[in-house]
């Protein structure tokens, strides 16, 4: 009696792909399921914290509270005067300001 060899058998399930599934029936070919795609990060610029100022005074007044809503007022968007009002009211460098506007800017992303 010849013994029958497993190997084709193997080659076809391998070569079958990701459509080839094992089910409760045995293997079952389908379409392969759609892949779940990584959302989309969109990143916000300053021209859009700028223009959308007002929407953004309150975020702003919750990550910096002690800067006052005529601080924020006279930033009116802008990105240097954000960061000398966040420099003068905590008593950190120009630089450290900006640190946070930039950390700030990546909590803001969707």
């Amino acid at each position: 009696m010849m013994r029958k060899s497993i190997v084709p058998v193997a080659l076809l399930i391998l070569s079958a792909g990701p459509a080839l599934a094992a089910t409760s029936e045995g293997w079952q070919t389908g379409p392969t399921p759609p892949r779940a795609e990584a959302p989309v990060r969109v990143a916000i610029n300053w021209d859009q914290i700028a223009g959308n100022w007002k929407q953004f005074t309150g975020k702003a007044r919750q990550q910096w509270g002690k800067l006052t809503d005529d601080d924020l007022e006279v930033a009116k968007g802008q990105r240097d005067e954000l960061a000398g009002k966040i420099q003068v009211r905590y008593g950190i460098t120009k630089e450290e300001a900006n640190r946070q506007i930039d950390a700030w800017l990546k909590s803001l992303d969707p």
